[in-house]
């Protein structure tokens, strides 16, 4: 994986601080610039991106009426190879 720092941008998400790490990748605070928000982004180790976008993309098939804003279920940001 190539590392990200704070600063980094990825597409609308600026990256401010890692909030952690563990054996399936590592979770950024970052800041949504389209709406001034702050936002968790996940970053995932390859093995393990494609078991929770399905299973994101689950869980927001069958809750519809969920408080969470805009849960994307995608791969890559920006063209940066980000999983």
């Amino acid at each position: 994986m190539i590392a990200w720092t704070s600063g980094t941008r990825l597409g609308p998400y600026e990256l401010l601080t890692a909030l952690g790490a563990g054996g399936m990748g590592e979770v950024w605070k970052a800041l949504d610039t389209r709406i001034d928000r702050t936002v968790a982004i996940t970053r995932l180790k390859s093995e393990y991106g494609e078991r929770f976008r399905s299973e994101a993309c689950a869980i927001r098939r069958t809750e519809p009426s969920t408080d969470l804003p805009a849960l994307r279920c995608r791969s890559r940001l920006s063209g940066n190879g980000v999983s």
